[in-house]
This record gives structure tokens, sequence and C-alpha cells, in this order.
């Protein structure tokens, strides 16, 4: 493992699924601790380029010393725009492990984690204005339901919503370990772990807008990847793995493409080979990686 910092899941495959040209450019989007960069780093030749993107500060004393590597330190929402101050308009591979990092799981006082007591947070962008503090205090009751049930998959999302409504009215709830006592009766001890990764899991992702960051993302793929170019995407949960499927599939997250007169429809990917998963041996190394799936896809 390349560092304390994050794990790289699924590294080999990932990086082989770019098909790496010695002469290329490539880009990591999700840099953390620089793992699946680094192997990049060893396929490229002395005149290839990789750019990474991280907008979490504690990624930056990760960065490189290479004069082939530029850290990009943003949201990789803005992909396109920040390849393009590089000069970069189109690119030969792009490469994603999307979600959460070991090392903000493990840091306390960033408030991913079920096993610690730490303050609301949760903030992949430590500059960002809105934490897991504001959404647990100040959202109204239907729009934490609907966060819940959306992006935990929550099936008591409206008694858990009116719960933590009700338990705020006199004293503001502040840290992981006042919310988890809150919601003590929905949480059975057989199930403590499940149901409380559900609910950090939805609030995380509307603290940092994933779902709306990755079809952005996505979608700029279509345009930066030039043609033959690989995608290589890596997903832990079903609501993230469900988009990337659906872009390499039919081009679109939602609906149907549109047919010609002779009912073919054109898409921008040809996907690669089958869905991916860690073995066993992998997993019990590092069990953040049981949830993992990869897919890979060619630019057409």
């Amino acid at each position: 493992m390349e560092s304390i910092y994050h794990s790289a899941v699924l590294l080999k495959q990932t990086v082989d699924g770019l098909d790496v040209k010695p002469d290329g450019v490539y880009v990591d989007v999700t840099f953390g601790g620089g793992g699946h960069s680094k192997e990049i780093l060893k396929r490229l030749g002395k005149n290839g380029r990789l750019f990474a993107f991280d907008q979490d500060k504690d990624a930056i004393k990760n960065a490189i010393d290479d004069e082939r590597f530029v850290l990009i330190t943003e949201n990789f929402r803005y992909l396109k725009r920040f390849l393009r101050l590089q000069g970069v308009r189109k690119v030969d591979g792009i490469l994603a492990d999307l979600g959460v990092s070991s090392h903000q799981f493990d840091v306390a006082e960033r408030g991913f984690s079920t096993r610690f007591d730490a303050d609301l947070d949760m903030r992949m962008n430590q500059n960002d204005e809105k934490s897991a503090y504001e959404v647990i205090n100040f959202y109204d009751e239907k729009d934490l339901a609907d966060v819940l049930y959306k992006y935990g998959e929550l099936r008591g999302s409206r008694k858990i919503a009116s719960k933590i409504v009700a338990s705020r009215i006199d004293n503001k709830i502040k840290t992981s370990f006042q919310l988890k006592e809150i919601l003590s009766e929905f949480i059975p001890k057989s199930k403590e772990h499940k149901i409380l990764a559900q609910i950090f899991q939805a609030v995380r992702i509307e603290v940092n807008q994933e779902i709306e960051v990755l079809k952005e993302f996505l979608l700029q793929t279509v345009e930066v990847l030039d043609k033959g170019g690989k995608l290589s995407v890596i997903s832990y949960h079903s609501l993230e793995d469900r988009l990337v499927k659906r872009l390499i599939q039919k081009g679109m997250f939602e609906g149907e493409p549109e047919k010609d007169f002779y009912g073919n429809f054109s898409v921008p990917f040809k996907k690669d080979g089958k869905l991916i998963v860690p073995s066993k041996e992998e997993v019990k190394v590092n069990n953040r990686a049981r949830s993992a799936k990869l897919r890979i896809a060619t630019k057409l």
C-alpha cells in the first residue's frame, strides 16, 4: 500500500484500464494519497503529462515532485475549465476513484466516520460554508427526509427526520454522537453499523453535492476525452454506479437517446470488458474496498 493517507483500491486494474501511452495526457480527478497517480507516472514516458484534481487541502501535502505532474486544488466538477487554463483541451485518459478517502474517514475531526465523536462537518472542501451541522439543524423536515431517502435509501427516512427536527428545538445537534444518541430508537444493535452508515452517507452526499458534481464531471468527460481515450471509474454505492453505467451505455442519465431513421442511436462510449470488483484478498487487506465497482470505457 502506497501510503497510510489512503490505500488505492483496484490500483492495477484501474490504471491498466487507461492503457497508458508513454507520451499521453492523463487526468486523475481524485488524487487523495496519490496512489493511482504514482502508478500512472510509472507508465508515462518523459513527454507524458498527468494532471490531478483534489479539493481537500489535506491532500496537497501528498503532491508529487515530478515535472510531468500538476496538482489542481479544485473540485473535479470544474474539469474542463481548469484543464483549459493549463492549455489542455483533449486528454487520453481520465481516472476517478469516487467517495471518501481513508484519510477523511480516519481523521476524527472531519466528521465522516460513525466511529468517532466529532463536530458534524463532513466537508470534503474545508472552505465550503455548508457542513453537516447546517443540514441536520436547519433543513426543514420534508427536505431532510428527502435527503435521507434519496441518498441513504432509508425506508424510515420520515420518522428519522421527524425525530431530528423535534430534538433540535431546544438544543442544536452539534456532534456525531449526539446524533447517534437521538436516533438510537431507530437503530437496532444488529444493524447499527449499516443504518448509521446510510444516515452519514446521505448527509455527506448532500453536504458535498456529490451526485450533482458527479453528473457534471461525467458529462465533461465526453468533451475532454480524445477519440480512443479511456474512462476508468471506481464507485462505492449504487447511486454513483448507476450514473456511471448509464453514461457509458446511453450517454445520458435518464431516458433514452434519440434513434436515427434506421433505429440506431449513437453513444459516446463503448464499455471495455465486464464490471470489475476487488478480489477477496484485496478486501481482506483493505476492508473499504468491499463495495468498490470499476467500470472502464473507450471514447468513440
